[in-house]
């Protein structure tokens, strides 16, 4: 009689109990855009344009400021926050919504270029709420033990994606890269994400024009921009729609982030929101009834909105700023285009 076969057994993934961010580094592209120079495409005003937004100015990239040369820049810097070297890196995770290449994804020649050997690498498009989803994506590969070190970079050169002509939108968007080391923790550093999507609202942040209708449509039924030339697909929003839902739907999030995390608005040191709007961040303090203590960054005063790189951009300009102190304790939540969101709580490197 044949002895019956035993299922096989796959041996359990050992990785570390937790994860924490180790290291933060940023890029800013080094033009600085004022809103005088948006005024000369549109018909508003510098005091519209900070009462509507927040926003003084803004960073676009140059030819040479790819979006993997920026990443590349602000990877370095938080490889040395984090004192590791790139050949510890197991893994890259690139958020992005502006790299114009459609494959192979930046991903990998980020990780070539900065030395990192052959780790893990994609991209994600997540939007505004990409850096939250690849944070949460690594540290499931430190806690499940696919990777020790995991690079995520959040990067944009929205001013590709821009429509100077567009008076919603021609004001709001800049150019960044920001970036975070994660790895191995003894105590909880990351706290669990809460995140998802409304894809019955995904037309209210969308770009202008699908890349197939570059090959199908006639060059007549194109929009075009006021020197008669064909416009390149750009991104475009409904304000309102999109502002009442940040406003009145992400502050619960937020709080639904807090309450999963074990903390309460008044054991927070700062709040690191995504970037896209100050009246937006300013609603957000009041329904989540923060503390006056708590450190909030508003780095769209001077960075705009850079969609994947706001939150990282934030976080090192707060820490670089005195503002927040490594240790703090912090509240992210990204939110956009989808519409999809991403919120946690973490202890800032």
């Amino acid at each position: 009689m044949t002895a019956q076969r035993q299922p096989a057994k796959i041996k359990p993934s050992q990785g570390s109990p937790y994860a924490r961010i180790m290291g933060v580094g940023g890029y800013r592209p080094t033009r600085v855009v004022p809103n005088d120079v948006i005024l000369d495409h549109i018909e508003s005003s510098d005091e519209w344009i900070r009462s509507r937004s927040g926003i003084v100015s803004r960073h676009w990239a140059s030819p040479e400021e790819t979006v993997a040369e920026m990443s590349i820049a602000a990877a370095g810097k938080a490889l040395a926050d984090a004192g590791l070297a790139a050949e510890d890196i197991e893994g890259v995770i690139v958020a992005t919504v502006s790299d114009l290449k459609q494959t192979p994804a930046v991903a990998t020649e980020i990780a070539h270029r900065i030395g990192a050997g052959k780790p893990a690498a994609f991209n994600v498009s997540a939007g505004c709420a990409g850096f939250g989803y690849g944070l949460t994506l690594a540290k499931g590969m430190v806690v499940e033990g696919s990777a020790k070190y995991v690079l995520v970079i959040g990067v944009e050169r929205l001013s590709d994606l821009t429509d100077k002509e567009d008076r919603a939108t021609a004001f709001l968007f800049g150019d960044g890269a920001g970036a975070v080391v994660v790895g191995p923790s003894d105590v909880p550093a990351i706290g669990p994400t809460v995140w998802g999507s409304e894809g019955d609202k995904s037309e209210t942040i969308k770009q202008t024009v699908n890349w197939d209708t570059f090959r199908t449509a006639d060059v007549s039924e194109l929009p075009h921009d006021s020197h008669g030339k064909v416009k390149f697909p750009a991104l475009t929003q409904e304000g309102q729609a999109v502002f009442r839902w940040a406003v009145f739907e992400m502050a619960k999030v937020a709080q639904q982030a807090l309450d999963a995390a074990g903390i309460t608005a008044d054991q927070l040191d700062a709040f690191i929101p995504h970037q896209a709007n100050m009246r937006i961040i300013d609603s957000m303090i009041k329904a989540l009834k923060l503390p006056e203590h708590v450190a909030v960054a508003r780095d769209v005063e001077t960075t705009g909105n850079t969609s994947a790189a706001s939150i990282p951009l934030a976080m090192e300009k707060l820490l670089a700023t005195g503002q927040a102190k490594s240790g703090d304790t912090a509240l992210v939540i990204g939110f956009g285009a989808g519409l999809v969101y991403a919120a946690t709580v973490v202890t800032l490197p």
